[in-house]
């Protein structure tokens, strides 16, 4: 038992997993390993930041192309990528290190170039009376029939959103970035009510995809979402301050109630 959002774990898992399959690309194996551990001194004393105690211990490792050293101590910035243009974000292991920050945890990484890469997650393990709570639904209240275009460029990230919403009751469109999502809006049979977009994509940006999007005459609400901060991204100026916006990473309760709000007029 541990105290973590059931949906942002599942999070971690398919970020974790995309990225070990992308460092596969002529295949090889994916190992997912959860069990509890009791962390001793000795272990503590090699990793400061992990009191002793008892943990649900989670890692995920794969036999690709590995990490150097450089690689693995910037791996958990944002925005900070060895993909080539188009293939991925940066944001993909900050999100995962935010989620384990969260939830009390740590995350640490053993690569050696040419021979896997293994991320291990130390979540503090709860007494054995806790009471599970089941995975999160969204509440009644936050339900909607609306149509809904999701525009993530994040592959992990980008299906979670979309079942977080078809499950909320929302008919709901998924695209990889601002060209597919304009030629999906373009011909969309049913009008689009909300716009939940990724403020950073490579190809076209959030908010240059909303302006595009205005120059159809088609009134639309739009939700952004991002790695940083409302007021980082503020300060960079790629938002106006009466946009919408909800951080990453995120639960399921707290997207189902943002986009609810948003659809009714509210912040």
């Amino acid at each position: 038992m541990v105290q973590a959002d059931p949906g942002q774990l599942e999070q971690v898992i398919l970020n974790l997993a995309v990225n070990a399959r992308d460092a596969m690309p002529l295949g090889g194996t994916l190992s997912i390993d959860a069990r509890d551990v009791h962390l001793d001194a000795d272990f503590a004393a090699q990793h400061a930041s992990v009191p002793v105690g008892d943990y649900v211990m989670l890692s995920v490792s794969d036999t690709g192309t590995g990490m150097d050293e450089l690689t693995q101590q910037r791996m958990f910035e944002p925005f900070f990528t060895t993909k080539e243009d188009g293939k991925g974000t940066g944001l993909g292991l900050a999100t995962v290190y935010g989620i384990v920050q969260q939830a009390g945890g740590s995350i640490w990484v053993e690569s050696t170039l040419g021979q896997g890469t293994t991320l291990t997650i130390y979540l503090p393990r709860l007494a054995q009376d806790a009471v599970a709570k089941p995975a999160e639904s969204p509440e009644r209240s936050r339900r909607g029939s609306e149509t809904i275009l999701v525009v993530e460029d994040d592959s992990a990230l980008r299906p979670l959103a979309c079942r977080i919403l078809e499950s909320a009751g929302y008919t709901v469109a998924c695209a990889r970035g601002g060209g597919e999502a304009l030629a999906l809006f373009k011909n969309a049979r049913k009008p689009i009510d909300l716009i939940f977009t990724d403020v950073v994509m490579p190809d076209l940006s959030g908010p240059e995809f909303v302006q595009q999007v205005a120059d159809f005459g088609r009134p639309v609400k739009v939700l952004f979402t991002s790695g940083f901060t409302d007021d980082e991204i503020l300060r960079r100026g790629v938002l106006n301050s009466t946009a919408s916006f909800i951080a990453k990473p995120y639960s399921v309760r707290e997207l189902t109630a943002k986009v609810r709000a948003v659809l009714d007029g509210g912040p």
